[in-house]
């Protein structure tokens, strides 16, 4: 239903993304005393970063591979999760969480929409939504075209690939739509305006 496949994970590693993305999610969760869900937590890395950073945290993701894997390290924290993204593992359903995490997921969705309403209703009220996502702007777009290289960054000849692609104003519009309020955003990997990726904070309006 949301462009999902297990496409498998070979290791418990971190992924290349969170590289650039660790330092400025470290960042943003300055001072959290509460319980944090990774939305999409693939392997668990995030997650076992996380709780060696001294956090709460907790991750759900529909890869049954990543899962296992992330099992390894935090049994009782990662969580098998449907794709439907309708309720929570049973585990983790009495959690109000104070903040979500999903990096590098919702470009993957049919329907993005699903993962912020899902994060809106496991928040609790005011909490913290910290979205990542490959960065897509006018000047990076101007220059992927002007080097040749336009095809080759929007490839449609890997499975699993990117299906959505957001700028900052269509992220921040959308996070809108669903009742959030953006108060943060930074680029993340490579040069000014060619980032890698962005990321955006943002809370649930009360």
């Amino acid at each position: 239903m949301f462009g999902y496949q297990d496409y498998g994970y070979r290791d418990d590693r971190l992924g290349y993304a969170h590289s650039y993305l660790w330092p400025l999610i470290i960042g943003l969760l300055k001072g959290v005393d509460g319980p944090i869900l990774d939305l999409g937590c693939g392997n668990g890395a995030l997650v076992n970063a996380l709780v060696k950073s001294g956090f709460d945290a907790y991750g759900v993701d529909a890869s049954p591979t990543g899962i296992e894997i992330g099992k390894r390290h935090n049994p009782m924290r990662v969580h098998l999760h449907d794709v439907t993204l309708s309720t929570l593992p049973p585990a983790l359903a009495g959690i109000a969480f104070s903040y979500v995490i999903s990096t590098e997921v919702i470009e993957h969705l049919y329907e993005p929409r699903a993962l912020l309403r899902f994060a809106k209703r496991v928040l609790r009220p005011g909490g913290c939504l910290i979205v990542s996502t490959p960065y897509h702007g006018y000047l990076k777009n101007v220059a992927l075209a002007s080097s040749g290289r336009l095809d080759a960054h929007f490839t449609v000849g890997w499975d699993g690939g990117h299906i959505k692609f957001f700028s900052r104003r269509t992220l921040t519009g959308m996070l809108e739509q669903e009742g959030f309020s953006v108060t943060n955003f930074a680029g993340a990997g490579r040069l000014l305006y060619l980032w890698k990726s962005m990321i955006l904070k943002s809370f649930v309006v009360v």
